[in-house]
């Protein structure tokens, strides 16, 4: 017998981290997106498995869980990972002397560190700039924002998950305080319809404001798009980046064919509204030339952006339980009087996973069910069996039904 109902909205890789740890811990499942499965922030990143290092000097706690999270998706998603490591290149003085400060901080994270020489470094990287007075090896890797989402939701659903994708979350239903399901559209027929349950959390990222206003609920997100810029070649096998505090444009991620230079960062009113500043391009890309002189003269393959959610300061905020000092996790039942509804804020696409056991976590907590997470150690599907019967067992049709 489930333990409740729990609807998510949001089919990226928060939501899907969440529904596959909710079945597994034996809850019914219903995920919910209104556009294709990653369609939104998910499939927009430029894909970096991060090592923690690019966070260590600020915050060791944030790089100590990176660290920890690549070794377990290397264990549960290897074929959605390309684990190539990362140089973190010094071009001045200034990085020079922020280096000692980087290598303590990546140490005191846990996080393996090694510096290399540059005779090396440029025989594991031949493109790199012979500005480069100093590089850094780090355990960083690639990330396919496609491929490792639909892991998770293919494991979810041959577990017996609920997943619709092209689904409309238009209002958050409640009565007495408390929620009692959705509201939705599909959107290739118009038809609306409710859905029931016990609990709906939101894993909509950027888009968590406009969603909590349908349950008549305000909290302080500020959509913050990234540009990031592409071009036709793989001019590096490991992520490339800057040796310097954290800034724009000084991450070099290859993936696949190309090499994806990110990003800058600013703020919108709307998530669905936003376009490439053409500025950005010239910028990223001359920042891109400082480290790897090649990818100005590369042929530009694509611009786009990703919208990353900014979590204000507010009572909400401040009352809600945290669960990392990078992602939180909004309870309306203490910051709104509306029990039942959930809104996760923050995260990386790094720690999807750990942002899933920490929000099932207080979903237990409000259940009153005692359920050991087991998502570190149960190996997922493969992304192809998200589409194809044959891998997994499960019906060809995308959604399986809600499981009792």
């Amino acid at each position: 017998m489930a333990h409740g109902h729990v609807v998510v909205i949001g089919g990226g890789g928060t939501g899907a981290a969440i529904i596959h740890d909710l079945r597994l811990r034996g809850f019914k499942a219903t995920l919910l997106e209104r556009g294709e499965l990653t369609s939104g922030t998910t499939g927009r990143h430029h894909g970096q498995l991060h090592s923690g290092a690019r966070y260590a000097v600020e915050d060791r706690d944030i790089a100590r869980e990176c660290i920890e999270e690549v070794e377990i998706l290397r264990r549960i998603a290897p074929d959605s990972l390309e684990m190539n490591y990362g140089l973190f290149v010094a071009l001045d003085d200034e990085d020079l002397n922020f280096a000692p400060t980087f290598l303590q901080a990546c140490r005191e994270a846990t996080i393996p560190v090694e510096e290399v020489p540059l005779e090396q470094a440029f025989r594991m990287e031949p493109n790199l700039s012979r500005r480069v007075r100093m590089a850094v090896k780090v355990p960083d890797g690639t990330i396919d924002a496609w491929r490792l989402p639909l892991q998770f939701f293919a494991s979810a659903r041959e577990n017996g998950a609920a997943i619709k994708p092209w689904t409309e979350v238009v209002e958050v239903l409640h009565r007495d305080g408390a929620v009692t399901g959705v509201r939705v559209r599909e959107l290739p027929t118009g038809r609306e319809y409710e859905i029931s349950a016990d609990m709906v959390v939101s894993a909509t990222g950027a888009w968590a404001q406009q969603v909590a206003r349908r349950a008549g609920i305000d909290i302080p997100v500020t959509p913050a798009p990234g540009t990031m810029v592409a071009v036709k070649k793989r001019l590096n096998n490991m992520v490339v980046s800057h040796l310097h505090p954290a800034g724009d444009g000084d991450i070099i991620v290859p993936q696949r064919g190309l090499s994806i230079i990110g990003s800058t960062q600013w703020q919108t009113d709307d998530p669905d509204d936003i376009e490439v500043p053409g500025a950005h391009i010239e910028y990223l890309t001359s920042r891109a030339a400082e480290m790897i002189p090649a990818f100005a003269d590369t042929p530009f393959h694509a611009a786009w952006t990703a919208c990353r959610p900014l979590a204000g300061a507010s009572s909400n905020v401040d009352d809600g339980r945290k669960l990392s000092r990078d992602f939180i996790a909004i309870d309306h039942g203490i910051s709104d009087g509306l029990q039942g509804f959930i809104s996760i804020i923050g995260g990386k696409a790094t720690v999807l996973r750990a942002m899933g056991e920490k929000t099932v976590d207080l979903i237990c907590d409000r259940f009153g069910v005692e359920e050991r997470c087991t998502t570190a150690e149960v190996p997922l599907l493969p992304h192809r069996a998200f589409y194809n019967p044959a891998l997994t067992g499960t019906p060809s049709s995308l959604e399986k039904g809600v499981a009792s």
